[in-house]
């Protein structure tokens, strides 16, 4: 299974379901892939950001990828943002070998320039092989690391393995403008652009020339339908699903704690047995816990899906 320069929807950043005691939890990951399939999403994104990846050996890695891969009937990409190229191009080889469809790269948060940033992803292409499909990953909200749309325009002219940009910019909706204008004016090729920040500007975002989502809100579900609805023309439709959500999304998006309001959601649907992180990890308070059900229990009355 592949992606492509066209691809669209939702591909949904997976968490990475952990026991209490720290270990893998198989069977939620099991239970996460059939879920993110079941809501419609067109591929599947693991160790990520939010998959917690670095908490993770790298035999640990490569099991997730075996365990993902071999259940999935979508394409799955696979986070491979390492500090040094050889740990890059050992887990980006490792993911094709095992089946992935291609792998992310973020850049790494030491760069600075215009040319360090098209230096740093022409040594990261060249690392894991040109032959790799990979998506590039921009948030510099986490990575520090701002790339204008005439950077993000370089590096994909640069090298036809980058099939997809992961946009997660904030301010960023008149990037997208941008680049989808350098496009028509044929100054750049065709690539698909998807969508992050927990599907924060969501509303607008496909109105601006975005494909869909790449995230991993706890309701992969609405993102999927959402996408649809704007994607049929169906404005005021898609904003008022969206509106319903925008609490929960917003809470979510506090820094320290998305990941662990996102695992708790997924916990409350029945996805994954616990909302454990590995450590160091912020956990929600108890006070958190509440409000977040409370979120839910507002939700329900709009949209089903969140009465548990």
């Amino acid at each position: 299974m592949t992606f492509s320069t066209q691809s669209k929807g939702v591909y949904a950043i997976a968490t990475t379901p952990f026991l209490d005691d720290g270990a893998i939890d198989f069977n939620s990951i099991d239970r996460l892939t059939d879920f993110y399939e079941e809501s419609g999403c067109s591929g599947i994104t693991i160790l990520g950001i939010m998959g917690e990846a670095p908490k993770l050996e790298p035999d640990e890695s490569r099991a997730i990828i075996k365990r993902v891969v071999s259940r999935a009937k979508v394409p799955v990409i696979v986070g491979v943002s390492a500090p040094g190229f050889a740990a890059m191009r050992s887990l980006a080889r490792s993911a094709m070998d095992i089946g992935a469809a291609g792998v992310m790269i973020a850049p790494t948060p030491a760069l600075r320039t215009d040319d360090q940033i098209v230096g740093y992803f022409a040594g990261a292409v060249e690392a894991v092989g040109n032959d790799v499909p990979w998506v590039l990953q921009d948030y510099p909200l986490t990575l520090t690391v701002v790339m204008s749309p005439g950077v993000v325009a370089r590096v994909i002219a640069s090298h036809p393995s980058c099939l997809m940009l992961k946009h997660e910019d904030w301010p960023g909706l008149e990037k997208i403008s941008k680049l989808r204008a350098m496009q028509k004016a044929g100054e750049l090729r065709p690539f698909s652009i998807l969508c992050g920040n927990g599907g924060m500007f969501l509303d607008f975002e496909p109105e601006r020339g975005a494909d869909g989502a790449m995230t991993g809100y706890g309701f992969p579900d609405m993102l999927t339908e959402l996408v649809n609805l704007s994607a049929a023309g169906k404005r005021d439709e898609a904003h008022d699903l969206f509106d319903a959500h925008l609490p929960l999304i917003r809470y979510e998006q506090q820094l320290g704690i998305g990941l662990a309001v996102r695992k708790h959601v997924l916990m409350r649907r029945g996805i994954i047995a616990s909302d454990a992180q590995r450590k160091p990890a912020q956990m929600l308070t108890a006070t958190a816990r509440d409000e977040v059900d409370y979120l839910l229990s507002r939700l329900a009355r709009h949209d089903k899906r969140a009465a548990f």
